[in-house]
């Protein structure tokens, strides 16, 4: 018999998954706390990050040397910014690179953790977890050196957002948390093709920047919102 309700856990994460999984106009609503921040900023450019894509067939050819060659990267902190299109931005990159030379796929999940608010009835791990590629697939993309780097061209309040805003800007103060849309770039290379590929990116977060505080990750929204 399964302990539904004396398992807060799981209650929480139902209500975490119905916030992201709806409209962001949902969102603005049901948390009610979405941008007394917003009027300050709202249309600062910014990029953000995809989700990584699976692995290209890139046959098994020695590596070559030649080119502009990539160190290992480190893996992604996030920064200090009271700003959540900043903040969006510097996410979005973080979710839409990976580097399987330098570290572990658990480690990556771990260190993606560390960007969610510390306030667990908004973070949802789960929906980070989805950008991370399956340790099957890690361990694929790891025997190619597989690793690709994003940069974030542009980030926006959706519109959606900035209209619910507008009718009712008291509901930002109570979990301060904003919409952010962001478009970018996602370049993947991997052993024997130095050059690799790039494609286009965009992601809708859900980004909670407390006044005082440093902005955190909430979630990556199911779909993008313009």
């Amino acid at each position: 018999m399964p302990a539904h309700s004396s398992h807060p856990g799981g209650a929480s994460r139902i209500r975490r998954r119905a916030l992201l999984g709806t409209v962001v106009l949902v969102v603005l609503v049901a948390l009610a706390g979405l941008a007394a921040y917003l009027t300050r900023d709202g249309r600062s450019p910014s990029g953000n990050p995809a989700p990584p894509p699976s692995p290209p067939a890139a046959p098994s050819a020695p590596a070559a040397p030649s080119g502009p060659h990539t160190q290992p990267r480190a893996l992604p902190v996030p920064p200090k910014t009271h700003d959540p299109i900043t903040y969006g931005k510097a996410a979005a990159s973080a979710l839409w690179s990976y580097d399987t030379r330098a570290y572990s796929q658990p480690e990556l999940q771990k260190a993606l953790h560390r960007w969610l608010t510390r306030e667990s009835k908004y973070a949802d791990p789960a929906s980070v977890n989805n950008v991370v590629p399956s340790a099957a697939l890690w361990k694929q993309m790891a025997a190619n050196h597989q690793f690709a780097k994003a940069k974030a061209y542009e980030g926006h309040f959706p519109h959606a957002f900035t209209q619910a805003l507008q009718q009712n800007p008291g509901a930002i103060t109570e979990a301060y948390i904003y919409a952010v849309t962001v478009s970018g770039k996602q370049s993947i290379a991997w052993k024997g093709s130095p050059a690799g590929g790039a494609e286009s990116r965009s992601t809708t977060l859900a980004v909670q920047c407390r006044p005082h505080h440093s902005c955190a990750l909430v979630g990556v929204m199911p779909s993008v919102a313009p």
